[in-house]
Parts: structure tokens; sequence; C-alpha cells
């Protein structure tokens, strides 16, 4: 389960700017600020159900998104590819690793 929220949090990340502001509101509350389907539901005065099926359907549009993107599978090769490098690079290589470093700081 945490690593399914981690993925959504990311591709939330990623696509944000695609969605409507009701979707980004829901996703925000639900994944970002750990709000219950419940307290979504109050503060929104709609029911729990139209609450779990805008995140559930909102969810499949950022997985539709990544399938045809791929920002955040790139996202995560460079990192896995930066951490490669990281530790081939000797200590004493300053300026290499200064380098490394702003690479990370990119994403």
């Amino acid at each position: 389960m945490l690593e399914k929220t981690n993925r959504i949090n990311y591709l939330y990340d990623f696509y944000q700017a695609l969605l409507t502001p009701k979707q980004r509101d829901y996703m925000e509350m639900y994944f970002v600020e750990d709000y219950s389907l419940g307290e979504i539901s109050d503060l929104s005065l709609v029911s729990r159900q139209a609450v779990y099926d805008n995140i559930k359907r909102t969810e499949k549009m950022l997985e539709t998104y990544e399938n045809k993107l791929h920002l955040y599978e790139k996202f995560m090769q460079r990192a896995t590819l930066i951490e490669k490098v990281e530790k081939l690079v000797p200590d004493n290589e300053n300026d290499l690793l200064n380098m490394i470093n702003q690479l990370k700081e990119l994403d």
C-alpha cells in the first residue's frame, strides 16, 4: 500500500497541472494531507462515494498520463543511474560529486 501511495504521489507531482482544481483538491487532501474519505466528503459537501469515485478516476487518469509520457519512469531511471555513478566516483573527485548533486537537485 505504501508503494502505491508513493507512486501516486510522484504521479501527482508530475501531472497535477493536467488535473481539474477539484481533482487536485481531492488528491492533495487524500494522498498528501492524509484526510479520510469521510473528512473530504464533509469538507466538500458531497457523499463519501463521490469522493472515492473521483479519486479512483483521477488515479486512472494519472496512470494513463504516465503510460503515454513516462515522466515517472524516466525520473526513476535517472535516479538509479545517478546513484550508480555516485558510487563509482572516488571521494577526492569533488567537482564530479558537485555536478552529481546538481543533477539530483534538478528533479
